[in-house]
């Protein structure tokens, strides 16, 4: 009898431990957060075009069943163009050890990367990552980063120009030279205008408190100017047109949103597409990819965008050819 009652209180023992293993898998217990993945966003600073990427990003995980406050959890972070800001949001997504870290722009994902080599990191709008010291390269990354690049050709947005307003010889490229995806662009630049006897010359920003200076500077030097996707230039827009259209000069630029902005015309990827494809690349990373293992996605396609208004207010007119290419022309 006593070895009866031993085997049944050995069963009710094991079966209680049975159960409540079970409770804890099921997260009954509160553990359920462990099949949440927690994914951190990181903005240099809120502008058209990074807000853009973000958005997109967020509806294409959505629309694959990725939902924040459902089975994932969003922390976004605006660094407000502060490096400090960066580097403290990047230790911060670490040291809680995120489960994947989105970095919106070039300096985003520098910070991201240099704080961890375990985390995954997926940039968005790298222009030049190899030259950033992101990835190995395009193809084969070969570390825990991997993303998607917005470059453009200073020479197509320069033939561009030529179309719309030619017989130009000197070119004004302003840009912060801190920003290592516009001085890739800006090196492109320089070797189209030396193939094609050009001059370029420099106006360089460490902030937004010095664009209008320095555009008014090139503005009175220069027969066109020019800014690549550079973030510093693209918060200040607005301040940028405002010189150029009082000095009837144009400004060719990097980024749809920075004609939106002002500025005159460009040969530029569709940031909602990007946010898309960076998305895409976040849920196979989700599911166990790892970035190392994941080539940089480049936009193939880019279009033709347009600010009549600007047009109007320096005295151009568009070529009907170009205006009939036009992804998209924005006016009042």
């Amino acid at each position: 009898m006593r070895k009866v009652f031993q085997v049944v209180l050995l069963g009710s023992i094991l079966a209680l431990f049975i159960g409540i293993f079970t409770s804890c898998s099921n997260g009954t217990n509160g553990a359920a957060s462990n099949d949440i993945k927690t994914i951190g966003i990181v903005q240099i600073r809120e502008h058209p075009s990074l807000n853009t990427i973000r958005e997109s990003f967020i509806k294409e995980l959505a629309n694959e069943g990725y939902h924040n406050g459902d089975n994932i959890k969003i922390d976004y972070q605006d660094a407000q163009g502060d490096q400090t800001n960066l580097k403290t949001i990047c230790q911060k997504f670490a040291n809680n050890n995120y489960d994947l870290i989105v970095a919106i722009a070039t300096p985003s994902a520098q910070a991201a990367a240099g704080e961890t080599k375990e985390i995954p990191v997926l940039f968005a709008a790298c222009t030049d990552p190899v030259s950033a010291g992101l990835v190995a390269s395009l193809d084969r990354p070969g570390a825990n980063v991997s993303g998607t690049s917005d470059a453009v050709s200073a020479e197509q947005i320069m033939e561009l120009a030529k179309r719309i307003t030619p017989d130009f010889k000197t070119i004004g490229a302003l840009y912060n030279s801190g920003e290592a995806n516009s001085v890739s662009v800006i090196n492109n630049l320089k070797e189209y205008a030396g193939k094609n006897g050009m001059t370029v010359l420099e106006s360089t920003v460490t902030n937004t408190s010095e664009v209008q200076q320095a555009t008014q500077t090139l503005a009175e030097k220069a027969d066109i100017l020019f800014s690549p996707i550079d973030n510093t230039v693209a918060s200040a827009m607005p301040v940028v047109a405002q010189v150029v259209n009082a000095a009837k000069k144009p400004i060719y630029v990097g980024a749809d949103s920075m004609v939106k902005d002002g500025g005159l015309a460009t040969y530029g990827v569709n940031y909602q597409v990007l946010g898309q494809e960076t998305g895409k690349m976040a849920i196979e990373i989700l599911n166990g990819k790892k970035p190392a293992e994941m080539p940089v996605k480049t936009m193939d396609a880019v279009e033709i965008y347009l600010n009549q208004d600007t047009a109007a207010a320096i005295g151009i007119t568009f070529p009907e050819d170009v205006l009939a290419e036009a992804k998209q022309v924005f006016k009042n």
